[in-house]
C-alpha cells in the first residue's frame, strides 16, 4: 500500500497576510495556499512545518491523517475566551491534550488505529470546524468525546472517573457527530454516556435578552465597546460580550455536574447496549428473512397454479429433453422434474408423481449424467429406483 499523508490548516479569526503566504510558500510548492487556508498531501516524504508552531502564528485549526490510521486534530482557542482549568478536567495523555502556547491554548484531540480503514482527508476539517466556536461559546460536549476516545483506546483504567457530563450528550450536532468517527468512538459508548447526561445545550441568550443587556451598560463603557467594534482589531468581541452577558445573567455556563462514574462502568455499559442493539439487529434480520421465505413461498404457489393443469404436457417434454443426450438439457428437464414434484406435493399427489418419475428413470438409468443431477436435485424419492441400477 502507497503512503497516504494529508496536512490541512485553516484560519478563521484573521486572514492571512500576502508576506505570510510568501512565507508559507517555502515549505512547500506543492500546497494549495490561500488566504484562509494551506493544504498538502504526501505519497512520500514528510511535513517540513511545525503544526503548533503554525497555530501559533498563522492559523486557528489543524488536521492530520495518514492511512496508516493516525487522526490528529488541532484547534487553536483565544485563552481570554476559555477556562483552562475546566478543559483540563477532560484532558488526558494522547487521546485529548492541552496545552498553552505563545498566547493561545492549543487543543489537540489523536486517535490511532493501524487497522482503519482508508480515509481521504479533503473535507475532514470543514465539517469538525464548527467544533471551535461550540468550545469557545461553553460547550464542552467535544471535550467529553475525546475522554470517551480514550476509553475506546484502552487509555485510561477502568476505576479512572470521568470528568463532568456536559448536557445534551445524547443530541450531538453535525460536527460533533463528525469528531465521534474522527475519533473512532462506539455509538454504543456515546449513548452509555449520554445515559447520565442531563437535557439539551443551552441554546444562549436571544437577541432580546442579549440586547436588553448592551442598553444596560453605562455610556462610557459603551463607546468603548464600539470603537474596538470600529477599529475591527478583536475578532472574538462580539463572543466576548456573550460570555460577560451570560455570566452576568444566568451565571454562567458550567459543565453539569452529578454522579460520577468509572470509565469501566461506562465502558460495561455500552457491552451490554451493544449486545441489546445486536439482539435487535438479530431478531429484524430473521423476521425479514422469514418474511422474504414467505415472499418467495408465495411466488412459487402463483408460478406452479400457473402450470396445473398442464402435468401431461410437461412429462412428455422432460422424456423430449432427456432424449437429446445433452448435458443442458439434462438441466431443463430436472428442472422440469422438480416443477412437477413441487406441483404434486401442492395438490397431494406426491404417489402419483413418484410413480411417474421412476417409470422414466427407470428408462434412463445408464444415462449417469442424467442420473447425477437428478440425485443432487433430491428428486429419487424410491430407493427400488437406484436398488435396479
Amino acid at each position: 500500500m502507497s503512503e497516504y499523508q494529508y496536512y490541512e490548516f485553516q484560519a478563521v479569526d484573521r486572514p492571512l497576510t500576502l508576506e505570510q503566504i510568501s512565507l508559507l510558500r517555502a515549505y512547500s510548492s506543492r500546497a494549495q495556499i490561500t488566504a484562509s487556508s494551506f493544504i498538502v498531501d504526501y505519497s512520500y516524504g514528510d511535513f517540513k512545518g511545525n503544526p503548533e508552531k503554525w497555530l501559533e502564528q498563522y492559523f486557528d485549526a489543524f488536521l492530520y491523517l495518514a492511512n496508516w490510521g493516525s487522526h490528529h486534530l488541532m484547534l487553536g482557542l483565544p485563552i481570554k475566551l476559555i477556562d483552562p482549568e475546566t478543559i483540563k478536567l477532560y484532558c488526558v495523555d494522547q487521546s485529548l491534550s492541552f496545552r498553552l502556547k505563545g498566547g493561545i491554548a492549543i487543543l489537540a484531540f489523536q486517535s490511532e488505529d493501524e487497522e482503519g480503514e482508508w480515509a481521504e482527508g479533503e473535507g475532514w476539517l470543514a465539517s469538525l470546524l464548527p467544533i471551535r466556536a461550540d468550545l469557545i461559546s461553553g460547550d464542552y460536549r467535544a471535550l467529553y468525546l475525546g475522554w470517551l476516545g480514550a476509553i475506546e483506546s484502552g487509555e485510561i483504567d477502568d476505576d479512572t472517573l470521568e470528568p463532568p457530563v456536559p448536557a445534551g450528550l445524547g443530541t450531538l450536532s453535525a460536527s460533533l457527530d463528525r469528531l465521534a468517527d474522527f475519533l473512532r468512538l462506539s455509538r454504543e459508548l456515546i449513548a452509555a454516556a449520554a445515559e447520565a447526561s442531563p437535557g439539551e445545550q443551552s441554546s444562549g441568550l436571544s437577541q432580546e435578552e442579549f440586547g436588553k443587556w448592551i442598553l444596560s451598560l453605562p455610556n462610557q463603557e459603551k463607546d468603548m465597546l464600539l470603537l474596538r467594534l470600529v477599529e475591527g482589531g478583536d475578532p472574538h468581541l462580539m463572543a466576548e460580550l456573550r460570555q460577560r452577558a451570560k455570566r452576568e445573567l444566568r451565571g454562567g455556563v458550567e459543565p453539569a455536574k452529578g454522579l460520577r462514574r468509572t470509565a469501566g462502568q461506562i465502558r460495561e455499559r455500552a457491552e451490554i447496549l451493544a449486545e441489546e442493539e445486536r439482539k435487535i439487529e438479530a431478531e429484524k434480520q430473521a423476521r425479514d428473512q422469514a418474511r422474504r421465505r414467505q415472499e418467495e413461498i408465495e411466488k412459487r404457489k402463483k408460478q406452479l397454479k400457473a402450470l396445473s393443469g398442464k402435468e401431461e404436457i410437461l412429462w412428455v417434454k422432460v422424456e423430449e429433453l432427456i432424449a437429446t443426450k445433452q448435458m443442458k438439457r439434462y438441466d431443463e428437464a430436472v428442472s422440469l422434474l422438480q416443477d412437477l414434484r413441487d406441483l404434486a406435493d401442492l395438490r397431494g399427489r406426491n404417489s402419483d408423481f413418484s410413480s411417474h418419475l421412476n417409470a422414466v428413470l427407470t428408462q434412463h438409468l445408464r444415462k449417469g449424467a442424467l442420473m447425477d443431477r437428478v440425485r443432487r436435485a433430491k428428486l429419487q424419492l424410491k430407493e427400488t429406483v437406484e436398488d435396479r441400477s
